[in-house]
């Protein structure tokens, strides 16, 4: 199992859904200050990984990934034990029921709860359409007394149970892919890039909050204000119908967002980085998406700040099992590698014009 392999299987098994991101963090400041000159972090559990360059006025660049991953925060325990909770980022009600779950405790514990479904012997025939707001986390407990006890109380977070599993050659499955991806590249490419000398400070970041509003990164723009930004995220793939015009496909590059329902990427750095891609033959595709990432807070912060997603895609996303194709990896992590040997302040003043 390659290097990059293995840190996928390692960061996608931490739980870490929006305002619990402190397992994620803690890995990543292990393994981030093997190569960054200072490790800073926000007031809300951001963390931000510097190498600074010995250019004076150097400009900044930064790097973003988001730590969360989809989950849920118990709300009520009730009587009977079950445990109520609501949605910390997005998920359909029929992806949920009779799904196993990791519940961790303040203190660090961990329980496994499974999501009740009323079995069809008492349905009447009838098809299930049970709203997340009537559904509860079976943990074992007979009461509320006794999931006191276990040390499971209001405030606790819920993740996703399951395993990371290779499928094929270069395809493998897991829950957190979004956006454990972005962990693994900063990480990567700060040890990719921790002997070499540049012309700017290069900032890696992982932010906080972002399924549930690109919270963490407005703070990050605040903190770091860079001149550039990139931000490294995973998008759906939708090609499992296997057209060829399938929006999101595996195995065929990384992806060039054009436009989301936050940013719309601009044409002076779309260029500059398909240009850059096709002189160094690595795969990309274009991409779409209904949804949103940090860049979209990112972009309109300060006096604006180019910005553009660097990203992959995977099936199922928002779910236990996301199936990634690791080739699109390795070409998010080229492409990047070659922005930050292209990027001179020409580069910077061309994409903020």
């Amino acid at each position: 199992m390659s290097k990059s392999i293995e840190r996928f299987r390692e960061l996608t098994m931490l739980d870490g859904t929006s305002g619990f991101e402190n397992e994620v963090s803690k890995y990543l400041e292990e393994n981030l200050s093997k190569y960054a000159d200072e490790i800073k972090f926000d007031n809300l559990g951001g963390i931000y990984a510097i190498k600074k360059s010995k250019k004076e006025n150097a400009k900044t660049v930064m790097i973003s990934a988001h730590m969360d991953e989809v989950g849920f925060i118990v709300t009520k325990v009730l009587p009977n034990g079950m445990l109520k909770f609501e949605t910390l980022g997005g998920f359909r009600e029929d992806v949920l029921l009779a799904q196993t779950y990791t519940v961790t405790s303040y203190e660090g514990k961990k329980f496994t709860g499974v999501i009740g479904s009323i079995p069809k012997h008492f349905t009447a025939g009838v098809a299930q359409n049970v709203k997340i707001s009537d559904m509860t986390i079976d943990v074992g407990a007979a009461s509320r007394e006794e999931a006191l006890e276990m040390g499971i109380r209001e405030g606790a977070f819920v993740t996703p149970k399951t395993t990371f599993e290779q499928l094929t050659e270069n395809r493998f499955m897991s829950k957190a892919v979004d956006n454990r991806y972005g962990c693994v590249i900063i990480t990567e490419i700060l040890e990719e890039f921790a002997d070499k000398e540049l012309d700017f400070n290069l900032v890696v970041c992982a932010t906080v909050q972002e399924e549930v509003g690109l919270r963490g990164a407005t703070v990050a723009a605040n903190m770091i204000k860079p001149d550039v930004c990139f931000v490294v995220d995973c998008s759906p793939a939708n090609d499992m119908d296997g057209k060829e015009t399938s929006n999101g496909r595996l195995g065929e590059g990384f992806l060039v967002r054009l436009v989301d329902r936050t940013m719309v990427l601009r044409a002076n750095m779309r260029e500059k980085i398909v240009a850059l891609a096709e002189e160094n033959g690595i795969k990309y595709q274009y991409f779409t998406s209904p949804g949103g990432t940090d860049a979209g807070n990112i972009h309109q912060a300060l006096n604006g700040i180019p910005t553009t997603v660097i990203g992959i895609c995977a099936r199922y996303i928002h779910t236990h099992n996301a199936v990634f194709d690791i080739r699109d990896y390795y070409a998010a992590k080229s492409i990047l590698g070659k922005l930050l040997e292209t990027i001179d302040d020409k580069f910077i003043e061309d994409v903020r014009k």
